[in-house]
Parts: C-alpha cells; structure tokens; sequence
C-alpha cells in the first residue's frame, strides 16, 4: 500500500519559487494499479519521482505499506521499488541477463537464484529464454527492450512498482501486447504500482484507480467507471474527451448487462411452439433456436412461425455472430456494427446460451447513474420490471 499525505514540492528558480505539487493526498491499496494523468506539467512525475525520493519532497508525507520513507536510507529505499521509465535504460555492454540480474545481485542472491530468476521473467513476457538470455540490447527490438525494462523492475520482487509512461514510446501494435502482457502478469503477481501516462485509452484500460493533475493539485481520484461517469468538473470532462461514454465501453463485459436466460426453442420444437413463446413472451421478430447442448444456432421469424407447418430445425435463419459473456462492450458494439444487428447471443467458453446483449442495453448502460456507495450501476426507473426490454426481438419503439 502507498500513502501520500499533504505531498508538497517547491521548486526555487531564477523568478522565485515554483510550486510543482501542492498538497497531494492519495491512497493506493495493496496489489492495485493506480495511473496520473494529466498535461505536461501538472506535477504527475515530480510526484512518482518523490516515492523513491529521486526528488526529496517539500513538506508531506509518503508511506509505503505503513513506513515513513523519509526515515529510510534512500539507497535501500529504491532497491525494494521496481522502476520503469519510457527510455527503457538497459545497459548496452551487460546481456539481458545481467540487466535483469542488477538490483538481485545487489541485494546478495544466490547465482542461481537470480539465473532462475531471469529465465522465469522472460517465461512471463513470451521471450524464449535459451534464445534471448545472452543477447545485448541492440540485438532486440524497441519492443522486446520494453518487455525486459520492465521485467528487470521485477526481478527482486519489490510490493511497489513506479513506472514513467514505460510503453510511450512503442508503435501501437507492440504496445497492445505488453500492455496485455503486463496486465496477465498482474493478476498473479498483485504488484502496487504507480504509473504516469499520457494516453487515457491505456489509463482506463489498465488502472484500478485513476489519479488526474491539474496545475500540481490532485482534481479528481477515481476508479476509470467513475471518472468517465462522473467527472468532477469541466477540466475533467474536456480532459478525458467527447467520447468518454464510449471509453466506458471498454470497462464492462457483456456478462454484466447481458438478459438472462432467455427464452429459445430447439430444433425439434414446432413452429407452432415457436409462435406461443414468441407472443408469450413478447418477442416483435423472431427466437432464438439452441441445440442439445443448448449452443446457439439460429432464429426462427414470427412470420415463418406464422405460416408455415413443421418444426423449427427445418425453418431457421443461421445467427450472424456470437460473443463470449467475458467479452468488453467495445467488442460486442463492433461485433453489432460489422454485422448491422441490434442484439447478441452471449455465450460462455463452452458456446452455451447464457443471455443475450442488445443495443438498447448497451444504451441504458452508458445512459446510467453510477452509485458511488455501492460502486454498481443502477438503471433508470424504466428499465425495471416488467417495462425492461427482455429481449433483442422486442419492440424498443414502445
């Protein structure tokens, strides 16, 4: 856990003194991530820099799992901190495993540990050991050196990471990669890390708490939902840009607004089954038809229910497409768009019918009001009970 109290930093220069950070307050919890945002200037690395004391602060204070760092030897400070910066800094005259090997061998392990050490970390971010362990860094490319900068920060296992816009300088491609990499190797390593950024797509991908600076002062402290929610005030709002409610699309997955189990036929129900269901439940266009294993195959229309004589496996409509429940709504819209359909079938790994996504869950989504005690989402009153639209077949004009 990282804590700053009352952070202040004042920089003397020749027209007097500069204020850089002004009282930041700041919680992170154990094993979360929490980025800065904000312009140029705003005082977000001044106060990464402060944690490890690469800049002494002015007044405040900074607690790391419940000590005081100014009472620690700053030397020792930094050898218990992975830090990451945007020019990577490997040494061009060791190997890669001597770069990763640095602050281990300096803490007194064991050879073979710290040689162990740097073949599991290269394990971790997809780079084959016995091919890269003894090259130099011009052997690698830009991306590759990103990979072992930041791995290097783990390799004495510090509880805290700081990192300095680490994959700023990587073309897009690479930088999706690590930075799913990099969120893989989170989830077990449960690292806390602070880490500046310029980029608000990378910020609401990969932070559980975002941290916005405006002139040194800390505006606005939230997790990613909430900020794009909720922003504070109109620095906020124009900061994170027009298109914040669809930036919230990256945030959820279709799990979490999904309709249950709804209702389908299978391939040896009639259609005149089909019809009942479709009016019982009050579905305008069609039903989804599953198999044996309940999978989705298809849709049987109201109007061949309607007219014709036989059973639904012999008059279905294949689907356009399927999702999977863990799938983030940015995906589930694209899906939506290539294939000019306003609802989903949402599957789990297995390909069974869990539920299903429609566009105007989607919409009610982005149109809802976050609980701030509850951190849940609670739709408009017209989205609750029987008024709730049950069903991508349904009519959404009533």
């Amino acid at each position: 856990m990282v804590r700053l109290e009352d952070l202040v930093k004042v920089f003397e220069t020749p027209n007097g003194a500069a204020t850089a950070v002004n009282k930041v307050s700041l919680e992170v919890p154990e094993g979360e991530i929490c980025i800065l945002l904000g312009p140029s200037g705003c005082g977000k690395t001044t106060t990464l820099k402060m944690i490890n004391r690469v800049i002494s602060p002015t007044s405040g204070k900074i607690f790391i799992n419940g000590e005081d760092t100014s009472l620690l030897d700053p030397v020792e400070l930094r050898r218990n901190i992975g830090y990451v910066i945007q020019q990577i800094g490997l040494f061009p005259n060791m190997t890669i495993e001597e770069n990763i090997s640095i602050v281990p061998k300096l803490l007194g392990w064991d050879p073979k540990e710290y040689k162990n050490r740097a073949k599991e970390l290269l394990d971790m971010v997809a780079l084959d050991p016995s091919t890269f362990l003894h090259r130099f860094p011009r052997e690698l490319s830009g991306g590759q050196q990103q990979r072992i900068g930041v791995i290097r920060a783990l390799a004495a296992d510090p509880p805290v990471m700081l990192m300095d816009e680490p994959f700023g300088a990587i073309d897009p491609i690479n930088r999706e990669v690590i930075q799913d990499e990099f969120l893989k190797m989170q989830k077990t390593l449960k690292k806390t890390i602070l880490f500046v950024s310029h980029d608000i797509d990378e910020a609401i991908k990969m932070a559980d708490k975002i941290a916005i600076f405006k002139d040194g002062k800390l505006v606005q402290f939230d997790a990613p939902d909430q900020l794009l929610a909720q922003p504070k005030n109109d620095f906020v709002n124009s900061f994170l840009g027009d298109d914040r409610a669809l930036k919230r699309l990256r945030l959820v997955n279709a799990k979490q607004v999904m309709i249950e189990e709804p209702v389908a036929v299978k391939h040896t129900d009639s259609l005149k089954t089909a019809l009942e269901r479709i009016e019982a439940h009050g579905y305008l266009h069609a039903i989804v038809m599953v198999n044996d294993q309940h999978q989705p195959v298809g849709y049987v229309s109201k109007e061949k229910a309607k007219t014709t004589n036989g059973l639904c496996g012999e008059h279905y409509h294949g689907l356009k497409t399927v999702v999977n429940a863990n799938d983030n709504l940015n995906k589930v819209a694209s899906e939506m768009y290539t294939h000019d359909t306003t609802w989903i079938p949402c599957v789990d790994d297995n390909g069974r019918m869990l539920g299903q996504v429609t566009q105007s869950g989607i919409t009610r989504y982005l149109s809802s009001s976050y609980n701030r005690d509850s951190s849940s989402i609670i739709l408009p009153s017209s989205a609750t009970g029987q008024n709730f639209d049950t069903s991508m077949f349904r009519d959404e004009s009533k």
